[in-house]
């Protein structure tokens, strides 16, 4: 009788089971996990641009001289919050951390939208070149932002979806127990509705006005 070598035995079963394992999906969790992450990357790579533009845009309306301070300062500090908080891969399955940056990088969205109405009383500031080029990459990257945003979710929804269906839910029980659920991005309500400003200007002066001349000292 011929005997069989335990080493090939064993190397011709990996080789057979290796296949209809990886069809059972014990793959597919730690597959849609990175892929979840790498879609995140883009989230944070897409918000990144849109607070590197901020400070020339910043400086663009403030060299307009515009009445509406409090407005740049509120962008200023939303953008300050938004960069100091930051969401690692291995954070994105926390809800409390997911959430404290949704509402930082809503609280920017915010004051950005509250800049431009006011930059809309202002003609000298649409007119500006330099504050056209501006508007128009960050009208480009809110859209990059949503793109981003949809895709990371819909990673996160297949991801989250293998964990509970048949048959990678075995796996999510046993091999990669240590994977668990990833929160999708949702924006906040307050991003949803439309901001409110307060023009800081002068009893009786209208937005865009130069602002009164000092009275002279008798």
């Amino acid at each position: 009788m011929m005997r069989v070598n335990p080493r090939l035995a064993a190397v011709a079963a990996v080789v057979v089971l290796a296949p209809a394992v990886s069809g059972c999906g014990v793959n597919a969790i730690p597959t849609n996990e990175e892929n979840a992450r790498a879609k995140w990357a883009d989230v944070q790579a897409a918000y990144q641009r849109r607070a590197d533009l901020i400070p020339n845009l910043v400086a663009t309306v403030q060299a307009a001289a515009i009445a509406e301070r409090t407005t740049l300062t509120q962008v200023i500090e939303a953008r300050s919050r938004a960069t100091s908080i930051q969401l690692t891969p291995e954070m994105l399955n926390d809800p409390a951390a997911m959430q404290r940056y949704q509402a930082a990088q809503g609280e920017l969205t915010q004051a950005l939208s509250r800049l431009m109405l006011v930059v809309e009383q202002y003609p000298q500031i649409q007119s500006n070149q330099n504050f056209i080029a501006l508007q128009s990459q960050l009208e480009g990257t809110e859209n990059r932002i949503n793109i981003a945003r949809r895709d990371y979710n819909e990673a996160v929804r297949a991801h989250n979806t293998a964990l509970r269906t048949f048959p990678t839910v075995i796996w999510a029980n046993t091999i990669h127990a240590g994977s668990g659920p990833m929160q999708p991005f949702q924006a906040n309500e307050a991003a949803q509705s439309a901001p409110t400003v307060t023009f800081d200007v002068a009893p009786g002066a209208a937005p865009g006005s130069a602002p009164p001349a000092p009275t002279p000292a008798r």
